[in-house]
């Protein structure tokens, strides 16, 4: 008799059993990651309310730096170029020099007319000298005078009663009456010798007084030829490294024409341009996180120093004018300047224009108790 080929009691049991171990198996198995992804999100949640929220971040920050522009004062012909493209320098290093030629001959000029200018006072004090002895000498004639002329009208007095009583004769009377009148001119004329002996002295101060302003005004000349001749070389006002070098030698230079510039790359500073949106809780003082893209590997610090008084629309060449037309709000950006902190070795590797990611933490009680909102 031929076996049954249906299923047994057993197999049903069997295949029954089947799905319950495998749903079985799947529980044990996305319980536990059920469990961690819990766990995860509620430290996501946390981390977010604790400190997430208060981050503020930006992609809109570059390096920058208070670069010198470096122009001669005076024009030229440029001699001598000291340095090179992206050399460093220090504050005083001299830079290029101008033919100084024509300067150093009006310096030399300009203290020629000093001296002149000298010898003129000197001449006009002589002269005041020899005038006072002038004046003396006139004075002590108009005193000789005066006495001539008082004898003279005692003599005329005595002998005019004389002369008429027919005691002495008119001649004498006559004679001691022309002694007198011109004992008189003598006197008038040594009184005027006198006035114009003082009035020449006046004349001699009012010459010294010219010949003092003309040597002042020789001397400035001569300071200003000595500058002139000083500003022929140019020289770095401030350490940094020279960029964009456009001077070379014989070149011929205008005041004011650019030359180089000096980029101070140890004073290298952050600005970032948060959304207005973003600052409400930004203060000085505030630490920040900072990723340049030139450095994938390195994670810099910095604090905020200060806030920009105005957006940046406000100081665009072109101002929006949002009273005209129709008005589409945008979001304002703030720039936002913050202190690195890196050491020296991290500083020769930043350079202002780089493209920097930057996060300010913005949690209450960690900004500077010294700074002040937007400081």
């Amino acid at each position: 008799m031929p076996a049954p080929t249906g299923p047994t009691p057993g197999d049903v049991s069997n295949a029954a059993a089947a799905p319950s171990a495998r749903r079985s198996k799947v529980r044990r198995i996305l319980l536990p990651v059920g469990l961690v992804l819990a766990i995860v999100a509620v430290i996501a949640l946390a981390y977010w309310w604790i400190v997430g929220r208060f981050m503020q971040s930006t992609d809109d920050a570059y390096l920058q730096a208070d670069s010198v522009t470096v122009a001669p004062k005076v024009s030229g012909y440029v001699t001598d170029v000291y340095v090179g493209d992206n050399a460093t320098v220090k504050a005083g290093d001299p830079l290029v020099r101008l033919d100084s030629r024509q300067y150093r001959a009006a310096l030399n000029q300009a203290r020629a007319t000093v001296d002149a200018r000298k010898a003129d006072i000197q001449r006009a004090q002589a002269g005041m000298v020899q005038q006072r002895a002038a004046i003396e000498q006139a004075r002590a004639q108009w005193q000789a005078a005066q006495v001539s002329s008082r004898h003279a009208e005692d003599e005329v007095r005595r002998y005019g009663p004389l002369a008429k009583s027919g005691a002495e004769s008119g001649d004498q009377l006559s004679v001691l009456v022309s002694n007198r009148d011109q004992a008189r001119a003598n006197l008038a004329a040594d009184i005027a010798a006198v006035d114009q002996a003082q009035a020449r002295m006046a004349d001699l101060t009012a010459q010294i007084a010219q010949a003092r302003a003309q040597l002042e005004a020789a001397q400035a000349s001569a300071q200003q030829s000595q500058l002139d001749l000083q500003d022929t070389l140019v020289r770095s006002s401030l350490a940094g490294r020279v960029g964009d070098r456009s001077v070379r030698v014989g070149q011929y230079a205008q005041p004011g024409t650019r030359m180089m510039t000096v980029v101070p790359v140890q004073n290298v500073y952050l600005t970032a341009n948060f959304k207005e949106t973003q600052i409400g809780r930004m203060r000085a003082g505030q630490s920040a996180t900072i990723h340049v893209d030139a450095l994938p590997d390195a994670k810099l610090h910095g604090v905020v120093e200060s806030f920009a008084p105005g957006t940046g629309s406000e100081f665009a060449l072109l101002p929006p004018e949002n009273a005209t037309g129709n008005f589409t709000k945008i979001v304002q950006r703030v720039p936002v300047r913050i202190r690195l902190d890196a050491d020296e070795q991290t500083r020769k590797l930043l350079m202002p224009g780089l493209s920097v990611t930057v996060d300010v933490d913005t949690r209450p009680g960690r900004d500077d108790p010294a700074g002040d909102h937007h400081g």
